[in-house]
């Protein structure tokens, strides 16, 4: 039998011209098309299971079922967020991999209470830094960042260069009117917390009520955890 070889992505390739080839692709066939490219173990699919999380898991679970879906668990989280995890894994099929800090480092930043006055370095230490081993082994980091959160996301295409991994973002020009008509047509269960007002859910200490990312942070400049805005500056150069 011939063997069918999937055509690589060089590192020759732009990357505008990767996101002029997706772009006018519909949400679903970005990701089929993904994996022509990447074999599975290459991809990297994290959720936080907020309240735009449940469209791409969706897709995810009917598309690619195996593929796995990391939850970063900073200790920090809403019991309403678990739930709403334990929900869609029961519901969707997922093959969640949950990530924890290191317990130490997870130890100070609760007995200092960093989220008050170190809340960059809080995020770093409980969900930037626990991520990094396993973006090292993987080639393509799947995100649900859509362009209309924030300033920073409203400037990203659908494949962007973030140190040595790809990120690619299959539904960054989804807008708010169609996540809900597909969620309306889909049946997509709601967070919890959305209907008492929280437009986007991060950890309980740095965690408001407020439209959109309003409730992010409030009181303080950032609206980014580091996780997704590491400045895509190549580590290796």
């Amino acid at each position: 039998m011939k063997m069918i070889q999937k055509p690589r992505i060089s590192q020759n390739i732009k990357l505008d011209l990767l996101s002029d080839l997706f772009e006018n692709l519909t949400f679903e066939d970005r990701i089929r098309q993904l994996y022509r490219y990447f074999d599975e173990s290459e991809v990297l699919y994290t959720s936080s299971f907020g309240t735009k999380s449940v469209f791409l898991l969706y897709l995810i679970s009917k598309l690619r079922p195996t593929q796995k879906v990391h939850f970063i668990n900073t200790t920090y989280h809403f019991p309403e967020t678990i739930a709403y995890r334990d929900e869609l894994k029961e519901r969707l099929g997922l093959n969640i991999v949950e990530v924890r800090p290191s317990p130490v480092e997870n130890r100070i930043t609760r007995e200092g209470e960093w989220w008050n006055d170190h809340p960059r370095m809080c995020c770093s230490m409980n969900k930037v830094v626990p991520l990094q081993p396993i973006k090292a082994r993987h080639k393509i980091w799947i995100s649900g960042l859509m362009s209309n959160q924030t300033n920073f996301r409203s400037n990203l295409g659908v494949f962007e260069q973030q140190g040595d991994i790809i990120k690619f973002h299959p539904i960054i020009d989804m807008d708010e009117g169609e996540f809900l008509y597909w969620k309306s047509f889909y049946k997509l269960p709601s967070h919890p917390l959305e209907a008492k007002g929280y437009g986007s859910i991060g950890c309980i200490n740095c965690t408001a009520r407020g439209e959109e990312r309003d409730g992010r942070w409030k009181g303080k400049e950032n609206k980014e955890c580091g996780l997704h805005s590491n400045y895509f500056i190549n580590k290796g150069v």
